[in-house]
């Protein structure tokens, strides 16, 4: 997958809530820190996001995405 946001940073999701119509995702990227995304739970559905996977906080602007 190629992106034009330069700040992609790798870890482990520690865990997804869903919410009414949207989640929170929690990334694991080391050292006791924690980003957490505010996507919308059809989009967690659609990358099949879960707790221990691998993925990358996508950060452009004041949003941060989500991609696998």
């Amino acid at each position: 997958m190629k992106l034009s946001a330069r700040n992609q940073i790798k870890g482990k999701i520690a865990s997804v809530q869903k919410g009414q119509t949207t989640g929170h995702v929690r990334i694991d990227i080391g050292n006791g820190v924690v980003i957490t995304s505010s996507i919308t739970n059809e989009a967690i559905d659609e990358l099949g996001l879960k707790a221990g996977d691998d993925a990358i906080a996508v950060i452009k602007a004041s949003d941060v995405m989500v991609a696998k």
